[in-house]
This record gives structure tokens, C-alpha cells and sequence, in this order.
């Protein structure tokens, strides 16, 4: 019975971002025990409201929702440095998880994050680069608001394939205060 209580209270121990768009709402769990950095890095873009106003830039369907970074004219907002890529942490790009975006380059992750919208196993630990895309968090809630945002009719904007015609907002993402916090 412990045992379980205190499995309890580790997994409420993990911090929640709530996302409202205008397609809905939904909740992510970050995993800081896992990818602590890029946990670290995603809460210190949330507290700062670095991602109000900017846009799902990004919709593959069946692979993935990407957002994070970008303003409705497809202008990329400044970041703060990149940081170190925590893809060999154990998680899986499984459906409904939440990844950092990068470039080529392993290292180059910043603002940018995707939601799977399958078992994207290809961008596991070591992908097909011997590096992955790190695994971070979890849509726990509000899948199907991902799931609208994946059906959106696509397009090219401003040299950028895979850009929903109609832009789909990121209209705020706010860390979830816990119950007894309150």
C-alpha cells in the first residue's frame, strides 16, 4: 500500500503545462526525471510566454503536430540557446508524446516541439542519425484537440510544407497548479 501512494506522488510530482488553442485544450505531463534539460528548457519558454501567439507550423498526419516557435506570417520567433539532446533517456516516440524539434544537428533543439501522432519508432534512440529526438512529456489530456489540429487542410506558406491554410494558434500554454498547492 505504500509503495503505492508513493508511486502516486511521483507521478503528481511531474509538472503539467496546460495548452488552450483555438482548435481546444489539452494538458501535457513533463517527465523531468528523464530528460531534465529538456524539461528544464520547455517550463522556462511556458513561464516566460514565449509560445502565446505562435502557431502549429508543422501537421503530418499519422506522424506528427509541430509548434513552438513560429508567428502566423511563418516568421521564427528568437530562442535562447540550443541545448543537449536527451533522446538515449529511455522514452519512446510513442503516440501522444511530446518531443523537442531539432535539425540535423543532434544539439540544435531549442523552442520547437512535436506531438506524435503514432508510434514514431524511426525517431527513437539511436535513430536513423545514430542520435533520436528526445522524448519529454505526454498529452494526458485533450488528444482530441491533437487530433482536430492533425486533420487541418495543409499547404505551403512562405517556402514551408505541411503548414495548416488556416493558421491553428497556440493561444497560451501555463504550467497546471496542483490541487493541494492551491
Amino acid at each position: 500500500m505504500v509503495g503505492l501512494c508513493q508511486s502516486a506522488l511521483a507521478q503528481d510530482a511531474n509538472p503539467k503545462v496546460k495548452v488552450e488553442t483555438d482548435a481546444g485544450a489539452f494538458v501535457i505531463e513533463l517527465y523531468p526525471a528523464k530528460a531534465p534539460k529538456s524539461v528544464a528548457n520547455f517550463l522556462q519558454y511556458v513561464d516566460a510566454g514565449f509560445y502565446d501567439n505562435t502557431v502549429f507550423h508543422r501537421v503530418i498526419p499519422g506522424f506528427v503536430v509541430q509548434g513552438g516557435g513560429m508567428t502566423a506570417d511563418m516568421q521564427q520567433k528568437p530562442t535562447r540557446a540550443p541545448i543537449e539532446n536527451e533522446a538515449k533517456n529511455g522514452l519512446k516516440n510513442e503516440t501522444a508524446t511530446l518531443s523537442m524539434a531539432r535539425t540535423q544537428d543532434p544539439n540544435s533543439a531549442s523552442s520547437q516541439f512535436f506531438i506524435n501522432l503514432r508510434h514514431n519508432d524511426s525517431l527513437d534512440y539511436p535513430s536513423f542519425d545514430g542520435w533520436g529526438y528526445a522524448v519529454f512529456g505526454k498529452v494526458v489530456d485533450g488528444m482530441a484537440t491533437i487530433r482536430k489540429i492533425e486533420a487541418a487542410k495543409t499547404g505551403t506558406v512562405a517556402g514551408h510544407r505541411d503548414v495548416p491554410v488556416k493558421p491553428i494558434t497556440l493561444l497560451s500554454a501555463r504550467r497546471v497548479v496542483p490541487t493541494a498547492a492551491k
